[in-house]
């Protein structure tokens, strides 16, 4: 199965610095793209369609897209593990606070089978909007990841999990030290396949998607660019 997951920081100019919380950034930062180009890019790069609606949903943060698949995995709508194409202006694996090492040394030391309480993750503040996609991997939902990037989008891709370099890796693997150290707790973590699209121009789904999201981002993205929720919701029937 296939999931689509975008954050409208990347229908944006520019790569927005995160803003204060409770605050948006200015539309001095970046402006959002024309509404043609907004739909051009869901219609013709990912290959949605206003007669044929997915289900989806849009969230205020992108750490929804992991309650999401959560939910529907556990009501069995949707079966892990999946491909996923990321569609945003960062890659969401935990550069920054609160960081990868979290779900590097904490999270896989536990059994697969255990990794899954994200209220509690959240609750102590080790899962947001920034790390939210490592949390997926270390839960084996994803089966092969895409990140499609904005044009001024920054390296944030950590060195500890690319697989063949930072710069271009071509797979995503998560190690944990005790893993390296004690065999009882190397759980064999996948080599997931990862292509990351500098050029969005040269992204084309490759199937259809059975679900679909996207996250506004209200740190990262300006209040003028709201509107884009608006035109994802025609494409989906929310769920």
């Amino acid at each position: 199965m296939r999931v689509l997951d975008l954050d409208m920081d990347f229908f944006l100019s520019d790569v927005c610095e995160l803003a204060a919380s409770g605050e948006r950034p200015s539309a001095g930062e970046a402006r959002p793209w024309d509404e043609k180009d907004v739909r051009a890019f869901l219609e013709e790069n990912c290959g949605l369609s206003r007669k044929k609606p997915l289900p989806g949903r849009v969230f205020e943060t992108h750490d929804g897209a992991l309650w999401l698949w959560k939910e529907w995995v556990e009501a069995g709508k949707l079966q892990a593990p999946f491909h996923v194409t990321h569609v945003d202006a960062h890659s969401d694996l935990g550069v920054g606070r609160p960081g990868p090492a979290y779900v590097l040394e904490t999270v896989l030391v536990l059994p697969p089978e255990k990794r899954g309480d994200i209220a509690r993750y959240r609750s102590e503040q080790k899962l947001d909007e920034a790390n939210y996609l490592l949390f997926a991997l270390a839960m084996r939902y994803v089966s092969s990841l895409e990140n499609v990037r904005a044009p001024r989008s920054r390296p944030d891709m950590p060195a500890r999990i690319a697989v063949g370099g930072a710069e271009n890796p071509r797979a995503l693997r998560l190690c944990s030290t005790l893993s390296r150290l004690m065999p009882r707790y190397d759980f064999r973590e996948p080599e997931i396949p990862y292509k990351a699209y500098a050029d969005w121009r040269q992204f084309r789904a490759e199937a259809p998607y059975a679900l679909a999201s996207l996250a506004i981002s209200p740190r990262y993205a300006p209040k003028e660019a709201d509107f884009i929720a608006e035109v994802f919701r025609e494409y989906i029937v929310e769920v």
